[in-house]
């Protein structure tokens, strides 16, 4: 396994350790015993209102990073491959320049031999 896979598989056990307990909609339904000298229940709805605001804004944000943390791993990958594409191209490249500078040497050295010697017989 390489290190990218590795690393993959490290996010995707974290992320599966990360849960809510609650959403937006237990929190708004929650409703609790009344006292004879509880909370002022305006100031209660009030905050819990507030939290359910941020609450749903952190669901947005999870969910848009986690967009983009994927986006960011499929681009990561596809990297990856290219840069083993280009290592291994890499590698016949060189090898064919030499193979095409041998194969030019060896033509050039047979022009000269063939049309020098019609050079000399022109004579």
């Amino acid at each position: 396994m390489d290190n990218m896979q590795e690393t993959s598989q490290n996010r995707s056990e974290t992320e599966n350790e990360f849960s809510i307990k609650l959403n937006p909609r237990e929190i708004a339904d929650k409703n609790f015993d009344t006292r004879l000298r509880g909370f002022d229940k305006d100031q209660v709805n009030e905050f819990l209102d507030d939290v359910i605001k941020d609450y749903e804004n952190y669901i947005q944000e999870v969910d848009r990073l986690t967009r983009e943390n994927q986006r960011l791993i499929r681009r990561a990958d596809e990297l990856s491959k290219q840069l083993t594409v280009a290592k291994q191209t890499g590698g016949m490249n060189k090898n064919s320049a030499v193979t095409n500078y041998d194969i030019l040497k060896r033509i050039s050295n047979l022009e000269r031999k063939v049309f020098g010697l019609k050079l000399d017989n022109s004579d």
